[in-house]
């Protein structure tokens, strides 16, 4: 079986204040702690041994997960496991790159954030230009307040190239054909994001070949519906996996809807899913327009 993971531990802590988000500065108690690192270990172990499927593994955590070691421990010990593609985490950046020294960056990617305000503008591009150095494979992207545009313009002139850079469209939040077309000049796949996308009654990879995890192992289709199909580690969630319309109104978060059937995002990150990068940097495969 080919099936992709979206983990998501009790961890809740983050470094970082981010106004937009509600667990800035939020700190895990050590009990808390040890129970998101024992989740987490069970997990990888159970990981490890499912030699009979073909895995990828993106870790979401709701705060800053590589400033911990058990997820660079993890991340480095899953790189190296033959039947799991690709592991990948969501990250703020601020932790030392040279634990990527123990990785298999031919399995791992990074999905990095940069955080106006949070961080010092050369000490993350000096990271990211550390990232590359080492040849892993990562993406780096903003979220579009108004606020950031000339940092996220600063930072694509500062970065390779072959580095895409993302824009989130911020929650809650309408842009003009003006204001979006800002952010499409610096992320030709805004338009994707600019707006919700219908959802209702469309066939979705999420419950099929995609599913999220939390620490206790409960199996649902997606981070966003909660009604569970099962239990990771007793095999129950099996016997649910199948094609499935979501039934949610609308999607609005590139984790969710980039599985989305009717949108061709699976071929314009062919390769690159989980980490957020495009199978090529070209016009052609950049400029393609949105379903909504």
């Amino acid at each position: 079986m080919d099936l992709t993971i979206l983990y998501r531990g009790p961890l809740a802590s983050c470094d970082y204040d981010c106004p937009y988000c509600p667990f800035a500065k939020r700190r895990d108690s050590p009990d808390q702690l040890r129970t998101d690192r024992a989740a987490l270990e069970r997990f990888a172990a159970w990981a490890v041994a499912q030699t009979g499927d073909r895995l990828s593994v993106l870790f979401t955590p709701w705060g800053e997960g590589l400033v911990r070691s058990w997820y660079r421990r993890t991340l480095a010990e899953l790189s190296h496991v033959p039947h799991i593609a690709r592991v990948a985490i969501q990250t703020n950046l601020s932790c030392r790159t040279e634990w990527l020294t123990e990785c298999d960056l031919g399995t791992l990617a990074l999905w990095c954030t940069y955080h106006p305000g949070q961080t010092p503008y050369d000490r993350f591009l000096g990271k990211c230009r550390e990232l590359t150095a080492m040849g892993a494979r990562f993406s780096v992207g903003v979220v579009g307040f108004p606020e950031h545009l000339d940092e996220a313009r600063r930072l694509r002139a500062d970065l390779p190239d072959e580095v895409y850079l993302w824009v989130n469209a911020a929650e809650g939040r309408t842009y003009t054909d003006e204001e979006a077309g800002r952010w499409t000049a610096l992320d030709p796949l805004f338009p994707y994001s600019r707006h919700p996308h219908r959802s209702a009654g469309l066939p979705c990879r999420t419950g099929e070949s995609v599913i999220s995890v939390d620490g206790e192992g409960t199996v649902r289709r997606c981070h966003f519906v909660p009604a569970e199909l099962g239990n990771l580690y007793d095999g129950s969630y099996r016997r649910a996996l199948g094609p499935r319309a979501c039934p949610l109104a609308v999607c609005d978060c590139h984790i969710g809807y980039v599985h989305l059937e009717t949108l061709p995002l699976y071929d314009v990150f062919a390769g690159g899913v989980l980490e957020r990068v495009p199978a090529a940097l070209s016009g052609r495969v950049l400029s393609a327009g949105p379903s909504r």
